[in-house]
């Protein structure tokens, strides 16, 4: 038995985080008090407590004013454009080589934080969706992130605004794979990328790409019976087909189909037969219907992802997009620190491949090790002052 060499601390991990912002954002000084390395530290604080830079700043002893934390922040910050540069090759900057190597399963998916002021330039600044938390307005995010076990970083990032098209989006953030080395297998996908223009897309690039496909045309209670893709959930065998999808603009897309069935058997009080309905395509050659299911429901781990990302995004209700592209950044930062720490420092080396524990250092524990060490090196307010005596 191989028994434990080494020790990691808080500090350990602060240095690398600090490391890897100063690296890839290059923040100046701007003043003596508000230094660079004070700022990320305050930073990684109001993340790790999921508040806002203003509290963070009256929470530290040592910290500036949050005023003059903010101004820091918009002097020395980037354009939107470079700041989602530099963010990018902070992702990048721990990828494993292993990754690079060969073609890697990519999920890709939206992010909406809801928003419900309004924009501080101009309207492409806020992104129209289903109302979710009372507002149908949203500061919007696309992320690739890799589907592969005890590697699953978050390698590219984008903003999403109300003009960009899904298209756009997803050759975005290839571009940004493909500039970090990563190359997709095949592309597992949302059920809102399921359109004409998305499909035309994936197979002019030769993409293979899997997605959840759109049931539209009457349901099976219809007198007429379904129709359109409808049609295919009203199966009670497994099997494949083709579809040709048509958008409003008569444009089509002809694709390949998996219709997977399964006994519910009771779940969530539910009986019967179950179909599940998949389109696919490009160099994609499935083995079995349970290969297209079980590969498809390996995309939400991409979902585990922004929850772990919503534990440590700093709360603000500014208007500043810039601002609100920082604060996400650093929480994709701080979720891919904590993915390398256990690949490259908690994994039990052994034949055959590393084997990785989670519950050594959970997302939420690495989290607070950070703030407590943020506490200890810059104090902390535990006082205030009173007009009466506790005690008479």
């Amino acid at each position: 038995m191989r028994y434990p060499q080494y020790t990691l601390t808080p500090a350990h991990i602060q240095t690398h985080v600090a490391a890897r912002l100063h690296k890839y954002l290059r923040l100046a000084d701007h003043g003596r008090r508000c230094t660079a390395a004070t700022l990320w530290t305050v930073l990684c604080y109001a993340a790790c407590r999921i508040i806002s830079l203003a509290a963070a700043c009256a929470a530290l002893r040592d910290a500036p004013s949050d005023s003059a934390a903010h101004d820091a922040l918009l002097a020395t910050l980037p354009d939107y454009a470079e700041l989602q540069r530099r963010l990018n090759r902070a992702l990048q900057g721990d990828l494993p080589h292993a990754l690079r190597r060969r073609r890697q399963p990519l999920a890709i998916d939206l992010v909406l934080i809801p928003y419900h002021g309004q924009p501080l330039h101009h309207d492409d600044e806020i992104y129209r969706s289903q109302a979710k938390s009372g507002t149908s307005h949203f500061h919007a995010y696309a992320t690739a992130y890799v589907i592969r076990k005890g590697r699953r970083f978050t390698v590219a990032l984008t903003s999403v605004g109300r003009h960009h098209t899904l298209a756009e989006v997803i050759q975005r953030l290839l571009r940004e794979a493909a500039r970090a080395g990563v190359r997709p297998r095949y592309l597992l996908l949302d059920r809102g990328f399921c359109s004409v223009d998305v499909i035309r897309y994936l197979q002019r690039a030769r993409y293979a790409w899997l997605m959840p496909l759109v049931l539209r045309g009457r349901k099976a209670d219809h007198a007429k019976g379904p129709s359109g893709s409808r049609v295919f959930a009203s199966r009670k065998r497994s099997g494949w087909a083709e579809y040709t999808m048509t958008n409003a603009a008569k444009r089509t897309a002809r694709f390949q189909v998996c219709i997977k069935c399964r006994n519910r058997r009771g779940e969530r009080g539910r009986h019967g037969r179950e179909a599940l309905v998949y389109a696919l395509g490009g160099p994609l050659r499935p083995s079995s219907y349970t290969w297209v299911k079980e590969t498809y429901r390996s995309r939400f781990a991409i979902e585990t992802s922004y929850r772990q990302m919503h534990q440590a995004r700093i709360r603000t209700c500014t208007r500043d997009p810039l601002l609100r592209l920082l604060y996400v950044g650093i929480a994709l930062l701080l979720r891919n620190v904590w993915v390398w720490l256990h690949w490259q420092v908690l994994a039990h080396r052994q034949r055959g491949g590393r084997r990785l524990d989670l519950g050594r250092l959970s997302f939420r524990k690495m989290l607070v090790w950070l703030q407590h060490w943020a506490e200890t090196h810059l104090g902390v307010h535990d006082e205030i002052a009173t007009e009466h005596r506790m005690y008479e």
